[in-house]
């Protein structure tokens, strides 16, 4: 495969005597985005977690761009500014404005001019809709306004992967479109990324690949059209019937 920008090989992951993940092996090209699926508790957080060092691995390498990506490197602030990663949590900073939040890691860790980094907030504000708001608390927006503020926040650190952890999971269904919106156009920009995800037409929507992890490895790697149309494993089958089910069940009510 040509262009690898993120390796995972062999990542192992323990809690104590649990094994959260199991031997995962994961390329991902440059401007690719992969989903990843799964049941709760399948490893899918701890994955993106230990993809930028947030989360020490019990075994494997994890490279971007050629560098291993470990907790205990002295590169590893260098290397996690690379990887930005967006939460279900906004994890704003509450006694800050908006403009604040988005400016603050940029122009303290990387030193970058305040004037510059201000800059690139007013583009990407403006590009989300949000650019009145940057005056604003955290406390005055709403749940889609704060989660497209994050992911601002991560973009101005200009990295070169994105990590997106349910990023819609605790939003009013009313909010969600707003946020995969921005995701999409993302995509469209050619930005590697990486998401988990449970909503079901925008991981088929945006996806080049799906990856299926189901007790701590990977049961199903393979194309957004062939996965859900034509899952290989009987796991895979019981869990896309799973949001049918919900699907069904929503309509009805």
């Amino acid at each position: 495969m040509e262009n690898i920008q993120l390796q995972v090989s062999g990542l192992i992951k323990r809690f104590g005597t649990e094994t959260v993940l199991n031997g995962i092996d994961l390329s991902v090209r440059k401007g690719e985005v992969v989903v990843v699926l799964g049941p709760s508790g399948c490893g899918k957080s701890t994955l993106l977690r230990c993809m930028n060092g947030l989360e020490p691995k019990s075994a494997g390498t994890i490279l971007l761009d050629g560098e291993e990506v470990t907790s205990d490197s002295k590169k590893i602030a260098q290397l996690r500014q690379k990887i930005g990663m967006v939460f279900q949590s906004y994890d704003l900073f509450p006694h800050k404005n908006i403009m604040d939040n988005i400016t603050l890691a940029p122009v303290k860790v990387q030193k970058r001019s305040k004037k510059e980094v201000e800059q690139d907030a007013e583009r990407l504000l403006k590009r989300v809709g949000l650019w009145e708001k940057r005056k604003a608390y955290p406390r005055e927006l709403s749940g889609g306004q704060k989660q497209r503020v994050a992911i601002i926040r991560a973009l101005c650190m200009n990295p070169e992967v994105m990590l997106f952890d349910e990023v819609t999971a605790a939003l009013d269904p009313e909010m969600v479109r707003e946020v995969l919106d921005v995701i999409l156009e993302l995509a469209e920009s050619g930005m590697t990324m990486v998401i988990v995800t449970h909503e079901m037409q925008f991981a088929r929507a945006i996806a080049d690949r799906i990856i299926f992890l189901d007790n701590g490895k990977i049961v199903e790697n393979s194309p957004p059209e062939l996965f859900f149309t034509n899952p290989q494993t009987q796991r895979a089958k019981d869990f896309l019937q799973t949001f049918a089910y919900e699907k069904r069940r929503t309509a009805i009510n």
